[in-house]
């Protein structure tokens, strides 16, 4: 039997998105956080995100922010760490436990960590992406996300192909699997559904380079009706599909209870352009690898 049903298809394609229990078992799920807790504890942080930034010299703040977007628009063929607000003192050292100053890992997780790589390419994901009519499938990139207890800031409604631009829009999917409850108090989805039938809004473009900052945003994101949006909560080892045009939010995790997601994109290849302005651009280290293959 299939994990993923023609009704459930059919509900994937009128919403935008969609909630599946029991993509991972409980096990899976504390295998895939198990290796993420040695990740964090060997990771090698950055100089830069231990600087605190000072307004009163102007120059200097600006070779830091280009450091830190540097270190961003460089990190799709590699495994980097990107901290929540607050977690460093003006000496670079850390102001809560190290486990919990990350906002997330990423963004090749999938590419060089076999554990991740083996979640990505597992029999029910690729049953999903046929089950879908995806014909050549790649994996445009992936990220752990902490949402840490008290401090897991919001993440405002907005639509992945802001971020993620193909020719035609609709190409994209993310994939987001909880491997914690995620529930209403410590952060889980909201989504409008239906909202992927209006297009989008905003996109955010790679400039030209040699030009600061080194990203920069096209249009506007439209203004939102609160009521409008759905909470999504998902038990561990349950996953959301979420189509690239759905406007979706997250509130902040006022709650001690993490919500740890293991979430990646993946594109339909097949009569699609990806955007050349796109801050994610494949490389020659890694060129979009097939989700059909492991």
């Amino acid at each position: 039997m299939d994990f993923l049903t023609d009704q459930d298809a059919k509900k994937y394609q009128e919403d935008g998105y969609l909630i599946l229990d029991g993509l991972l078992s409980p096990a899976e799920c504390d295998e895939l956080r198990l290796r993420m807790g040695e990740i964090v504890d060997r990771m090698d942080v950055p100089e830069h995100c231990r600087i605190q930034f000072s307004t009163n010299h102007d120059e200097q703040l600006k070779t830091q922010m280009q450091g830190n977007a540097d270190y961003f628009i460089t990190s799709g063929d590699k495994i980097r760490f990107f901290f929540e607000k607050g977690v460093f003192d003006d000496k670079g050292d850390f102001t809560v436990p190290k486990e919990r100053s990350l906002n997330k890992i990423g963004h090749a997780l999938h590419a060089y960590e076999p554990l991740y790589k083996t979640a990505t390419h597992s029999p029910k994901i690729q049953g999903i992406a046929k089950k879908l009519g995806l014909k050549s499938p790649v994996i445009l990139q992936s990220m752990y996300i902490f949402k840490q207890p008290g401090i897991g800031g919001e993440v405002t409604p907005h639509q992945d192909a802001t971020f993620l631009h193909t020719e035609p829009l609709g190409r994209v999917m993310g994939v987001w699997i909880a491997l914690e409850d995620a529930t209403l108090d410590n952060g889980c989805l909201w989504f409008i559904p239906g909202s992927h039938n209006n297009g989008i809004t905003r996109r955010m473009v790679r400039t030209p380079e040699g030009t600061y900052p080194l990203t920069d945003f096209v249009g506007r994101e439209a203004t939102y009706d609160d009521k409008l949006f759905i909470p999504a909560p998902v038990k561990k080892g349950g996953v959301v599909l979420i189509e690239g045009k759905v406007v979706h939010k997250s509130e902040q995790n006022a709650s001690e209870k993490s919500r740890h997601v293991y979430t990646f994109h993946i594109m339909e290849s097949q009569e699609t352009k990806w955007n050349p302005e796109n801050w994610l651009q494949p490389t020659e280290d890694l060129p979009f690898p097939a989700l059909y293959t492991k």
